[in-house]
Order: C-alpha cells, then sequence, then structure tokens
C-alpha cells in the first residue's frame, strides 16, 4: 500500500481533523461496546502529545441529513474522554461559524469533537462545498476510519482533496493487516466465509477464490452448495435461485486450484430455539423434517487438522446460528483451534464483519486473533476486491508536502 502515516507528520501547532468513527451501538441510551473508542484513542494521543490541535469529526447513525437531537455526538464525545482519560471539548456543529469558534479557542494538545457530519445533507452527498469548508478548518487532513472508508463522503473522501492527507495508526494497522492477509500473504492461506446467504457474499466468494488455496464455506450458505449438488438438506435455509451460482462458483475454485471444503456432518433440529432438541447427522443424512443449524464435531475436526496446514487465515461469518446455544459449538471450537494457533506463531489470522467479531467476543479468543476488523461494509468489500474511496484518496495525495 501507498500512503502517508503518522511517521512523516510534522504535527505540532498545527490543526489535525480527525476522521474517526464514533458510530458506536448505542441501546437505551447507553453505549455497549467501547471497542471503536478504544482503538481510536493511541492516534489522539499521538496526536495531543505532539502538540496538535486535534478536531475530530465522525458520522453517527442517520439523521439523514437534519438534526436529530437523539443522534448527536455529544454524549460519544463524553465517553471519549473518559476512554482517553484527557479532556475532550465538544462543539455544536461540524461546519460554519459555531465550528470555526470552537477551533479557534483550541490550544496545541488540545482535543475537540464536532458534531455529527450527518446532520448536513452535504456529507452523504460529497458534496464539495461541505468538504471545502471541513478542510477551512485544519491543516493536516488524518484519516483514521478504515470502516467508513467504503463511503465516498465529505468527510472521509472529498475533505483529502484540499489537505495534506494521511492514515492513522488505526487506519494503518487495518491495511497493513489485509494487505498481509490477501495482497501478499504467507501461504498457503486460507478463508472461512460464514453467513447465512450466497447473494450477499456472492463478490466475496468469486475474489476469494481467486486468491486462497482453501475456502472454507459454513453457515446457512452451505446448505445453498450443498443442495446446489443434490444433497438433501431438509427444511434448512437455503437459496434454490442461487444454485446455478453455487456451481458456478465451484468450477471457478476448481479451475484456480482453491479447494473448497463443504460440512460433512451436521447438528439438526426440528425447530429453531434455544437448547432445542438436536440429532448430529452425515450430510445427505438430514430428515426430512429437520433444519441444518451448526456444523458437526466431524466437520470441526477437520478443518481443525487443516489448520496446521496454512500459514495465512481469513475469517468472515460464523459457522452455524451461533447466537443461539447449542448452536454455537463448532465455532467456539474453530475459534478456540485459531487462537491457539495463532498463539503459537503457526498463523496469522485477519476476521472480521459483525457476527464474526460477536462471535469470537463470545468464544472469548478477540484478544487472540492476529487482527480483528470492526470495519464491518468496508472489510467485506476489500475482500471482494473493490476499490475504497477512502483509501483512494490518502494514496491519491501521495506527492503532497506538508505546510512549513
Amino acid at each position: 500500500m501507498n500512503f502517508r502515516t503518522l511517521d512523516t507528520a510534522e504535527v505540532a501547532g498545527k490543526r489535525v481533523l480527525l476522521r474517526a468513527d464514533l458510530n458506536v451501538p448505542v441501546r437505551d441510551g447507553r453505549i455497549t461496546d467501547l471497542t471503536r473508542l478504544e482503538r481510536l484513542t493511541p492516534t489522539i494521543r499521538e496526536l495531543a502529545d505532539k502538540g496538535a490541535r486535534v478536531i475530530v469529526v465522525s458520522h453517527f447513525d442517520r439523521p439523514k441529513g437534519k438534526v436529530v437531537p437523539a443522534m448527536s455526538l455529544r454524549p460519544i464525545s463524553a465517553a471519549l474522554r473518559d476512554v482517553l482519560g484527557h479532556d475532550v471539548f465538544f462543539a455544536d456543529d461540524c461546519v460554519g461559524p459555531v465550528a470555526e469558534e470552537a477551533v479557534a479557542r483550541l490550544e496545541p494538545g488540545e482535543v475537540l469533537v464536532m458534531e455529527n457530519t450527518r446532520f448536513h445533507a452535504g456529507e452523504e452527498e460529497n458534496d464539495p462545498e461541505m468538504a471545502r469548508r471541513l478542510a477551512a478548518l485544519a491543516d493536516i487532513y488524518v484519516n483514521d476510519a478504515f470502516s467508513a472508508a467504503h463511503r465516498a463522503h465529505a468527510s472521509t473522501e472529498g475533505v483529502a482533496r484540499h489537505l495534506p492527507s494521511m492514515a492513522g495508526r488505526l487506519m494503518q494497522r487495518e491495511l497493513e493487516a489485509l494487505t498481509a492477509a490477501l495482497e501478499h500473504p504467507e501461504r498457503p492461506v486460507g478463508a472461512i466465509v460464514g453467513g447465512s446467504k450466497v447473494s450477499t457474499k456472492l463478490e466475496l466468494l468469486g475474489n476469494l477464490v481467486g486468491k486462497v488455496d482453501l475456502l472454507v464455506i459454513g453457515g446457512a450458505m452451505a446448505n445453498t452448495f450443498l443442495a446446489a449438488q443434490g444433497v438433501a438438506v431438509g427444511k434448512s435455509l437455503q437459496e434454490a435461485d442461487m444454485h446455478e451460482t453455487a456451481r458456478d462458483i465451484l468450477a471457478r475454485a476448481k479451475q484456480a486450484g482453491c479447494e473448497i471444503m463443504l460440512p460433512v456432518d451436521a447438528v439438526t433440529a426440528t425447530e429453531f430455539r434455544a437448547h432445542a432438541p438436536t440429532r448430529t447427522v452425515r450430510i445427505g443424512e438430514v430428515p426430512a423434517d429437520a433444519m441444518i443449524l451448526d456444523v458437526g464435531p466431524v466437520t470441526v475436526a477437520q478443518l481443525t487438522a487443516r489448520l496446521a496446514s496454512l500459514r495465512t487465515l481469513v475469517w468472515n461469518g460464523p459457522l452455524g446460528a451461533f447466537e443461539t446455544p447449542p448452536f454455537d459449538a463448532a465455532t467456539v471450537a474453530l475459534a478456540l483451534a485459531v487462537a491457539a494457533a495463532t498463539d503459537a506463531g503457526k498463523l496469522r489470522s485477519v476476521a472480521g464483519g459483525g457476527d464474526t467479531v460477536a462471535a469470537l467476543k463470545h468464544a472469548g479468543v478477540v484478544d487472540r486473533i492476529s487482527y480483528v476488523s470492526t470495519a464491518g461494509g468496508a472489510f467485506l468489500e476489500w475482500l471482494e476486491g473493490k476499490l475504497l474511496p477512502g483509501i483512494q484518496a490518502l494514496q491519491a495525495l501521495e506527492g503532497v508536502i506538508f505546510p512549513a
């Protein structure tokens, strides 16, 4: 990857516009997961310690270009202050007189969070004027929001056209981890792809068969691949209209020399609920009135054995309906095996996607994986081989010289 990092930045006394992702999960007015704030702190601390005036901008939720008080970043800024252990000021707008006055009061080493960028319609429209007004607040632009890099918005792509731009530490870690996993991996490289629908991960599967040596397909999408080959899957969730597509992916994988692993046994139940009575059967022997809700122990044993042959692993999606016990067993068992191989230095493991992160946390191994991305859509689009506007903007301005 060809992008600037903070290693080359002279930020003392400069106004630094930091694009962050403060779009944290909130339930009943309370933040339920501080991970995104915690991962942002190294960049903020480094900038503040170097004497920068740190101006943090972010979106939150979907206010659709209107001021929605319930979607204000004010309470998020208070949580960021607690996580940082550092004073954090707040401005009631991200552009215009209120924002300009707040920035003018900022001293070196201080941190200011601006109000939700999506309170302005120009943010999601990537309006040039919105981008210009954001850029006017700062001397340097730092993008530390890989999770928003797949959106060409004013604060992620437009503003980078006006300022010397670079990646923050979180963005840098993400790009380095993903590049090492798929662009320049240590081989053999494998991928685990789970989830419910082939249709939502068609581009991902199509890209991976040309890049990995082993592709493990789990979750309900494995049912579609099995059914496409004439295997009876009972009442299991599957996409009948994707059978031809599944067969095409299998053919493309064979041509590319990519081995595909599908379940060889399954945990089934006649109803989908927590602690429902289950029956483990071989694939091909699923009762007509039953659903496949997790892969079986023989499959887990085979997957665990194959880990020993891999040097790099990318994981997106659980193997079964992990939110509902006992259908979390296979995902937890495999997560523990991946963590053990990573701990031993035998495997570089990169995982991402909302369900995947939740599953790894459920298994208690999220801190034992080489890199866990919280980026969601951006992580998926990267795996699909797409160009991300926020990343392209950083690369396009490689030759810009920082102001004296």
